[in-house]
């Protein structure tokens, strides 16, 4: 399995020079933790997460001032401070952001979230953002792998890449890919679902992709 087979592609990303206030929003209406930072081509030059909102002035979480700080030096006192204070998302966002590109198998996606201590990891492709893996996606991998038996078997990929594609052109669900994993032939679906008859069709959508053996009803409801 690999980064292209489990990676959700509809990316919330925001650019340097954006309001730290209209990232939040982002962050909040979004459901997200974190959001890759792009410059006007495109390129991945960071990421805002939650960790970086922390020590907000406007929270008085900011870091108190010690009679010791003198030791952390000048640069990591100047970045506390842009953190707590800073207005735009360039002042607060962490640079040199980690990413893996579409063919990282999982075993080097679980290495980054394990050795830099992160939530998520972006997926890049010639530099820019093509979609993003969390730590979720990866128990849902996991989860699909054990109920399986074994790893993603040739045309699982194809077979994901047209039940993502059905669905979305549905105007009835946000139902996405963070959502759909598949194994063997097998599609598993994950999360919440906000009505029976959503539920009945996001079952009978998934059977309809060629090349499907069978669907797992991983579902929540939330009706």
């Amino acid at each position: 399995m690999r980064a292209a087979d489990l990676m959700v592609r509809d990316v919330i990303t925001v650019e340097p020079e954006a309001d730290v206030a209209h990232a939040v929003d982002l962050l909040v209406h979004n459901d997200v933790s974190a959001l890759p930072v792009i410059d006007g081509e495109g390129n991945l030059i960071g990421i805002l997460s939650e960790a970086d909102l922390m020590r907000r002035v406007e929270l008085h979480t900011e870091r108190p001032r010690q009679w010791g700080e003198s030791i952390l030096g000048a640069s990591t006192l100047a970045d506390e401070f842009a953190k707590a204070h800073g207005k735009r998302v360039a002042e607060i966002m962490t640079r040199g952001a980690v990413s893996v590109s579409e063919a990282a198998p999982l075993s080097e996606i679980a290495g980054a979230l394990e050795r830099y201590r992160i939530k998520r990891v972006p997926v890049t492709r010639d530099g820019k953002v093509v979609g993003i893996v969390s730590r979720s996606n990866v128990i849902q991998a996991l989860a699909t792998a054990l109920h399986e038996g074994g790893d993603q078997q040739d045309g699982d990929r194809h077979i994901r890449d047209e039940l993502l594609t059905s669905l979305a052109r549905q105007g009835w669900t946000v139902f996405g890919d963070r959502n759909v994993t598949v194994s063997g032939g097998i599609v598993h679906l994950w999360g919440l679902v906000g009505s029976k008859d959503e539920h009945r069709a996001l079952i009978a959508l998934a059977e309809s992709v060629p090349g499907v053996r069978g669907v797992t009803d991983e579902m929540i409801p939330a009706y």
